[in-house]
């Protein structure tokens, strides 16, 4: 038997001898892994922050912005989208473009965040699945030795129950690793996207930034 053949068969071997749990935990690692594959595609940097759309904001010099509206229609991302409630906010009062924007700012980042509860429910459920597939194997052991005290059926449950223990731990912490890594991803980039927007704020409204910063004249 080739090595390939050969892996493949122990590995049905080990999920086989898992018993039902051992599915459950096959089942929720599809999930999880789905999860991360979808979310680490989507949250690319050139796909939350495309350099069409920076370079058009770093020549932006204050006046219409059709150039920039049609880089964001044209680079569909949630920088993008924010930045066009502010374009197209142009004629709202700063404050409540702000607020538009901010609004804007809540739902991208909500939906960059789509999927990870899953992973964290993983990281949660995948033990207790586990430790369901350890006492199960177990009281099968304690059942069979009972009855037949054959060593086999005794191996063949206590393979069972180790096989749900490492498997639930592994998804467990593969699932939190992941979690952690695109929670402070989105972070991260959840804060330059805020930059790069306060900036461009001022740049749409220089006058009232301008009359922010003057000091203000004393009473004297």
């Amino acid at each position: 038997m080739n090595p390939i053949a050969s892996f493949l068969f122990n590995g049905l071997e080990f999920f086989l001898r898992g018993g039902f749990f051992m599915g459950c935990l096959l089942v929720l690692s599809i999930i999880a892994l789905t999860v991360i594959i979808l979310r680490g595609t989507a949250l690319l940097y050139h796909k939350i922050l495309p350099a069409p759309i920076l370079d058009e904001i770093e020549n932006f010099n204050g006046e219409k912005g059709d150039r920039l509206i049609s880089t964001c229609v044209r680079y569909p991302s949630p920088l993008g989208r924010i930045i066009l409630v502010l374009l197209r906010h142009r004629n709202w009062p700063r404050a409540e473009n702000v607020e538009a924007v901010q609004t804007r700012a809540r739902r991208e980042t909500s939906l960059m965040e789509m999927g990870l509860v899953i992973l964290e429910i993983a990281t949660g459920i995948a033990p207790l699945i586990g430790l369901l597939g350890t006492l199960s194997g177990l009281v099968s052991v304690f059942a069979n030795v009972g009855e037949t005290g054959r060593p086999e059926v005794v191996a063949r449950g206590i393979s069972e129950a180790l096989n749900n223990t490492i498997v639930g731990l592994a998804l467990a912490a593969c699932a939190l690793i992941a979690h952690s890594y695109f929670y402070r991803r989105i972070e991260v980039m959840a804060v330059e996207m805020e930059s790069i927007v306060s900036d461009l704020m001022i740049k749409c409204y220089p006058r009232q930034q301008t009359e922010m910063n003057m000091p203000k004249k004393s009473d004297d």
